[in-house]
């Protein structure tokens, strides 16, 4: 890892890849905690977190103009609709995508861009052993796509996204580990199909060719999973040097959890009422 924000000794870590039953707004709630934290005490975290199946929208999807039809479209495949509090578009979790979120004190001091290249090390880092170069520009046709898409010979894998609270920096990945990424695009090409209707819109909503997104094991032609991963991660970071400290959400985390949670309650209410 050569980025600045990586040069670390100490990281705490929280693992959340088995509480797949907790709402995804219960995430981003606890990675704002985790910001509020961070920008106190000044460390930095690391997080995984795996759900049920859910689709997760962005900002300008609650625009759309049929969206009641493509959730309920959705909602009939057996996914949770929720909007997020960070940027992009919507992106689908299940339990063979694995979420990080790495959480950076003094984010005022940092460009966000840094978050995101920090990230993009991360991971190149962490899959360096497969001697496949993962590459970060934008994949136009997937879904959520930005220009931090992250893929291997075209094929896109990961997306990422980045929250800031206060003084604190929550990145986050989600990785397609395993399962086929395609069927994850087509979901959401007919979703949009859905709630556009083929209706012009101000915001250019993605046209998803599912061809161009794939799965780690796809890619590394080989069995992978997400308990996988979460190893490879702590054996490397283990390896470098890096002390991990397992320590759970404090009684002022879970207040501050608490009150970003209702926070987010609110607003999707909001957003379903329009």
């Amino acid at each position: 890892m050569k980025h600045s924000l990586l040069d670390f000794k100490y990281i705490r870590k929280i693992d959340h890849s088995n509480a797949t039953k907790a709402k995804i707004i219960e995430s981003f709630a606890t990675d704002d905690a985790l910001c509020l934290t961070a920008s106190h005490e000044k460390e930095t975290a690391i997080r995984y977190w795996v759900h049920e199946p859910t689709v997760v929208l962005g900002i300008p999807d609650s625009r759309l103009p049929y969206l009641d039809e493509g959730i309920r479209f959705l909602e009939e495949q057996g996914y949770e609709v929720i909007v997020r509090n960070s940027g992009g578009l919507a992106v689908v979790l299940d339990e063979g995508v694995l979420n990080i979120s790495l959480v950076f004190p003094d984010a005022k001091d940092f460009d966000i861009h840094d978050g995101y290249d920090a990230m993009v090390d991360f991971i190149q880092w962490l899959f360096e052993e497969e001697n496949l170069p993962i590459k970060a520009y934008e994949i136009e046709q997937s879904y959520c796509p930005g220009s931090y898409d992250l893929s291997i010979e075209g094929k896109k894998f990961a997306g990422i996204s980045q929250r800031r609270v206060k003084n604190g920096s929550a990145v986050q990945i989600y990785l397609d580990v395993e399962g086929k990424g395609e069927e994850r695009a087509q979901l959401l090409k007919t979703f949009y199909d859905y709630a556009l209707k083929g209706e012009p819109t101000k915001f250019k909503y993605p046209s998803i060719d599912p061809s161009v997104m794939s799965s780690l094991e796809q890619l590394f032609k080989k069995p992978l999973n997400v308990q996988q991963v979460i190893d490879r991660i702590e054996k490397k970071l283990s390896k470098r040097g890096v002390n991990i400290d397992n320590r759970e959400l404090s009684a002022q985390e879970q207040d501050w959890f608490q009150n970003r949670l209702e926070l987010m309650q609110e607003r999707n209410k909001r957003v379903y009422k329009d």
